[in-house]
């Protein structure tokens, strides 16, 4: 037996449009949408080896400065799919010590994604 947790199964946010957040998550980052079995209002998405959930509300409270990172295995190539798709990062910076890159986006409710690649990073 273990006293120590395996890995985070998912996290949960809020969406104000839940088709219009499936559809962004699916373009963006290629999650897709899993129809709950269960009587639930929550947008279940899923890429394998991650998922995101995002319950309907009304109206959004501000996140900032409250953020989740997706690490991506090509970072010029994820910049250059975010451009094809029109969407807006931060300028990017490079940490000197070990050489990994990071960047904010930010999805339609308006929630941070900071977006980072570790070059070195074994899989």
């Amino acid at each position: 037996m273990s006293n120590r947790p395996r890995y985070i199964h998912h996290v949960n946010f809020p969406t104000t449009d839940p088709d219009r957040t499936a559809e962004w998550y699916g373009k963006v980052f290629g999650l897709k949408r899993i129809q709950p079995k269960s009587n639930t209002r929550v947008v279940l998405m899923t890429r394998g080896n991650f998922d995101l959930h995002f319950t309907p509300v009304e109206e959004m409270d501000r996140m900032a400065p409250y953020h989740f990172a997706i690490e991506v295995d090509d970072w010029d190539g994820f910049l250059a799919h975010l451009k094809e798709l029109g969407i807006r990062h931060t300028r990017p910076i490079e940490r000197p010590e070990n050489q990994s890159k990071f960047c904010y986006i930010h999805d339609p409710d308006h929630t941070m994604i900071e977006l980072v690649y570790h070059g070195n990073r074994p899989s």
